[in-house]
C-alpha cells in the first residue's frame, strides 16, 4: 500500500508540474486570452491599474548555473543554491561559484525529480540546520521516485552537510518555509486532474505545518479529527510556487500555478479550502471549465489576486528593506512563462496596483529573496531547449538619481 500511494503522489507531482510547463505549449488550443471566462469577485482582483514605474539597476552577479531552483542567505556572506539537476552550491562574496557541496542523498532527475527547494532555520547562525526538498530514487529499477524532505548540518568550512536526517518520507513538496515558531510549512504535491486536493486523508494538494522533526505541528486544523492527515494546514491547492509571511500581519501567504489561466495569490487561512478542483478562475487546457465551472463556492476561500493569462508564477516575497523604501510592504512574484517580476501594491489583503519589473531582459525567473543589503536577488531559468548551465544570479538595485 505505501508504494502505491508513494507511486500516486509522485504521479501527481509529475503530471502538476507538466501541465504548468503546457501553460507554454503551442500545440494547445488557441483560447482567448483577452477575455476572462468568469467576473472577479471583487474589483482589483485581477489587472490591477498599473503602479507607478519605479527605478532600479540590474547586474549579473554569477552565470553558469544548471536550473536554479532556491536560494538562502548565509550570515556571514555567501548564498546557498539549490539546482534542480541535484546539485547545492555556495555563491561566495567574491563572486565565485563553488564546487557542489557534498554530502547530498542520492536525488533522482529522472521525470520531473530533482534537488527543489531550500529554507535555513531560523536559529541557523547558532544550529547550521537547514532544510531541504527533493526526489530519492526508487529501490529498485523501475520504481517510482520518492519525494522527500530532509534536515542537515552545513559546516561551511568543510563545505559539507552533517547528519543529515528524512524527516518527511514519501511525501514532500517543491515549496518550504521555515517557520519563526519552530515549524516547518511544506507545500504537498499538486494533482491537476483529480478531487484529490479536498481529500484530507491523502497529502496531495495540501499544505502540510510539521516540526523540526517531521511530525504534525501541534495546533494544526484537523489534527483531532479522524481520517484526516494531521500534518495538514490547508488544503485545495492546485500547485504552489510560492511560501511568505506578511511582514506586519504575520499572515502566510502563497502563489499557486493555476490551470489554463487563473495563477493564484493566495491569502492563507488555517483549515481553509482553497477549491481546487472545485473552483478556478482558469479553464483546462482545451477551454472547458473546471470542475463546477464555477469561480467560488460557499465553503471555499478567493485568492486574493489572479492572473488572466498565465504568468506561471513561481517565487513569492515580501520587502522589508531599506534600499526602496517605497517598495516596503509590497508583494514580489517571480513569473516563469511570463519572464518577469511582478510588484504587487497591497492595500490591508487587496492588490491595488501592480508593476511588471525585468520584462524587457526576456528571462524566465525562478526565484527571488531580499537580500541583507536591502537588494532583491533573483535566479533566472534557462529557456526550454537551452543548454544547462546558463542560468544567472541578478542583483536588483536602487539606480543612482
Amino acid at each position: 500500500m505505501q508504494s502505491r500511494m508513494t507511486g500516486l503522489l509522485l504521479a501527481a507531482t509529475i503530471l502538476a508540474a507538466a501541465t504548468a510547463a503546457a501553460q507554454d505549449d503551442d500545440s494547445l488550443p488557441t483560447l482567448k486570452l483577452d477575455r476572462i471566462p468568469a467576473q472577479p469577485a471583487f474589483a482589483g482582483q485581477t489587472r490591477a491599474p498599473a503602479a507607478e514605474p519605479s527605478r532600479f539597476g540590474v547586474e549579473i552577479l554569477a552565470d553558469g548555473l544548471s536550473a536554479p531552483w532556491a536560494m538562502a542567505f548565509l550570515p556571514g556572506g555567501g548564498i546557498l543554491i539549490n539546482e534542480y539537476v541535484g546539485a547545492m552550491r555556495i555563491l561566495e562574496n567574491d563572486g565565485r561559484l563553488s564546487e557542489p557541496v557534498a554530502g547530498l542523498p542520492a536525488i533522482s532527475t529522472d521525470g520531473w525529480a530533482g534537488l527543489f527547494d531550500l529554507a535555513l532555520d531560523p536559529d541557523f547562525a547558532r544550529n547550521s540546520l537547514l532544510y531541504f526538498s527533493y526526489t530519492a530514487p526508487g529501490a529498485a529499477d523501475g520504481d517510482p521516485n520518492i519525494p522527500r524532505v530532509a534536515r542537515a548540518t552545513l559546516d561551511r568550512a568543510g563545505h559539507t552537510l552533517q547528519d543529515l536526517v528524512v524527516i518527511v518520507d514519501g511525501f514532500g513538496g517543491q515549496e518550504l518555509l521555515a517557520s519563526p515558531d519552530g515549524t516547518l510549512l511544506v507545500a504537498g504535491a499538486g494533482d491537476p486532474f483529480t478531487g484529490d486536493a479536498q481529500d484530507l486523508a491523502s497529502t496531495t494538494g495540501k499544505l502540510l505545518r510539521v516540526t523540526r522533526d517531521g511530525k504534525p505541528a501541534p495546533g494544526n486544523p484537523f489534527g483531532d479529527r479522524p481520517g484526516a492527515r494531521a500534518e495538514v494546514y490547508s488544503y485545495g491547492h492546485r500547485d504552489v510556487s510560492g511560501i511568505a509571511i506578511h511582514p506586519e500581519t504575520g499572515e502566510l501567504w502563497m502563489t499557486e500555478h493555476g490551470p489554463r489561466g487563473g495563477d493564484e495569490l493566495n491569502r492563507i487561512v488555517p483549515g481553509g479550502n482553497y477549491g481546487w478542483k472545485l473552483v478556478s478562475y482558469g479553464t483546462e487546457y482545451n477551454g472547458n471549465p473546471v470542475g463546477t465551472g464555477l469561480p467560488s463556492l460557499e465553503g471555499t476561500e478567493q485568492p486574493r489576486y489572479f492572473w488572466w493569462p498565465s504568468i506561471a508564477p513561481s517565487g513569492l516575497v515580501f520587502y522589508t528593506g531599506d534600499m526602496f523604501p517605497e517598495w516596503r510592504g509590497n508583494a514580489f512574484v517571480t513569473a516563469l512563462s511570463g519572464q518577469h517580476v511582478s510588484r504587487l501594491v497591497l492595500a490591508g489583503d487587496r492588490v491595488i496596483a501592480e508593476e511588471r519589473l525585468l520584462l524587457a531582459r526576456e528571462q524566465r525567473i525562478r526565484e527571488l529573496r531580499q537580500g541583507p543589503d536591502g537588494a532583491l536577488y533573483a535566479l533566472t531559468n534557462e529557456e526550454s531547449g537551452e543548454p544547462r548551465g546558463t542560468a544567472q544570479v541578478l542583483r536588483i538595485f536602487r539606480d543612482a538619481e
